[in-house]
């Protein structure tokens, strides 16, 4: 099932699951499925992080032409997963959404022209992403974690020198229509 969130485009995905004695089984993506909600993706890349409780990973986006959608869950603890709209002609442009993500649950579908980040709420968490298109270091880019109003539930996060670094919001200027 697909819920739309209030940031159009932005998807809870409520994954395939069956539970049995050996353990769970996950289904987090079937083509026919994301083609019937027009979100019929070519994913070029996965890659998947895993930390430690407060860490904070964003808020991270591809600048275009290599902009990309994303497919985000979690395999092991719990995250407080957010998504910034960034796409200058939404009507909810500079607005988040903050969706609980843990292990065996759904997942986020992200398009295009937000920005996405999480903070790890368990002892540690690993986190996938599916995107369509490859990694482009050039393209790399952000908004400073805690510059667009949401209240993250932590005090003092592990931040990496480089999502330190990332600007404000107030002084983004967004490529994303």
């Amino acid at each position: 099932m697909f819920k739309e969130t209030k940031l159009p485009g932005v998807f809870l995905v409520d994954n395939f699951k069956a539970v049995d004695n050996r353990g769970v089984f996950v289904k987090t993506f079937h083509q026919q499925d994301f083609a019937s909600q027009g979100l019929d993706k070519p994913f070029k890349e996965s890659y998947y992080s895993k930390s430690v409780k407060n860490v904070v990973r964003g808020m991270h986006f591809q600048l275009p032409p290599f902009d990309h959608e994303k497919l985000v869950y979690v395999t092991d603890g719990e995250v407080e997963d957010v998504v910034l709209d960034l796409r200058t002609e939404s009507p909810t442009f500079k607005q988040f959404v903050s969706l609980r993500l843990q292990a065996f649950g759904s997942s986020v579908f992200i398009p295009k022209g937000c920005a996405h980040g999480f903070l790890t709420l368990s002892d540690s968490a690993t986190v996938v992403y599916n995107v369509t298109t490859v990694y482009n270091q050039s393209s790399d880019a952000g908004i400073f974690w805690n510059s667009f109003g949401f209240n993250w539930p932590v005090d003092i996060p592990t931040l990496s020198l480089r999502d330190q670094s990332f600007p404000a919001l107030s002084e983004f200027r967004s490529p994303f229509l």
